[in-house]
């Protein structure tokens, strides 16, 4: 089981409480590159930094649009190694031990992940661009968007892979191991990382309604990690998800905005669009996914109690 796989090295608490702190600190610390550019470039531009701190929104508007990309990515990059540090010299713990439970990593289970969500992402997008066409603007350019396209190949995976490390890898073991639980694991790390959320832009231009989509996603990405005994759908999933969006379709109120084909300029408002994906979608595709890959016992292996004592 992957939970249990936690048990096989180093697991006090201490070390996971004390983990969390640390890999959030050496995350943050990422964000000082960021920061310090665009507090650069204000003052070289003479600009309100009082400004800034009023409507962080426009923080992303300081830099070019890739480089900005790259520069907040670069911080999860930093949390992804600080993580790996941390997993091997305090846990003794391989990454594959919070990757998968199988004998190796399995790219395939990573690839159908990926191609499940940009597949429909794609086919919606297109779908709503076909149908409300006054709510799109192209804005390709074909130099910005060759230069984005690498950036984002190389950068988006890494922070979405580090999220899932964290969230579905690191934290789900770790309060699975406190608590011998699967239930309270996956429950609490998907209001965490739902919280993580709440300061997004689309949050304050859409409401807290849209937490439901963040919570919700959460708990999708928490079940078929459990279901499936690994990361790979999940860190597959989330890849496809930001990279799709981050090369498809930007705007203004967006956390990433970025040089991509599509600009969204309709006024956005949150209602029955945040709860569609996580009551009807994803149930759909963890229909899709069970039945791929042959899922039974969902009692158990989500709520079931622990089948391994400590070994350590």
């Amino acid at each position: 089981m992957f939970i249990e796989q936690a048990f096989n090295y180093l697991h006090h608490s201490w070390r996971y409480l004390l983990g969390t702190i640390v890999i959030f600190i050496i995350w943050q610390l990422g964000t000082i590159p960021f920061a310090a550019a665009i507090f650069s470039k204000v003052l070289m531009d003479g600009g309100d930094l009082e400004a800034l701190q009023e409507d962080q929104s426009l923080l992303m508007k300081v830099l070019d649009p890739n480089l900005t990309l790259f520069l907040m990515l670069l911080s999860f990059a930093i949390g992804l190694f600080g993580l790996y540090i941390w997993l091997k010299g305090v846990h003794q713990q391989p990454m594959k031990a919070i990757t998968t439970a199988r004998k190796k990593v399995d790219w395939q289970r990573i690839w159908f992940g990926f191609s499940l969500i940009a597949g429909t992402t794609l086919v919606l997008t297109g779908v709503d661009y076909f149908l409300h066409p006054e709510s799109y603007e192209v804005q390709f350019d074909l130099g910005s968007f060759a230069l984005l396209f690498i950036l984002a190949i190389v950068m988006i995976p890494l922070q979405t892979s580090f999220e899932e490390y964290l969230f579905r890898g690191y934290l789900m073991q770790g309060i699975g191991v406190m608590t011998r639980t699967r239930w309270v694991p996956l429950l609490l790390t998907s209001v965490i990382f739902g919280g993580m959320h709440f300061f997004n832009p689309e949050v304050a231009k859409m409401g807290p309604i849209l937490m439901i989509y963040y919570i919700g996603t959460g708990l999708f990405l928490g079940i078929i990690t459990l279901m499936d005994d690994g990361l790979e759908l999940a860190l597959g999933f989330h890849a496809g998800n930001n990279l799709i969006g981050a090369l498809l379709v930007t705007a203004d109120w967006t956390a990433f905005q970025t040089d991509s084909i599509l600009k969204d300029i309709s006024d956005p408002s949150a209602g029955v669009d945040a709860v569609i994906p996580v009551f009807i979608i994803y149930p759909v595709f963890l229909f899709l996914m069970a039945r791929r890959f042959g899922w039974s016992q969902w009692r158990e292996k989500l709520t079931g109690p622990m089948k391994t004592d400590p070994s350590h």
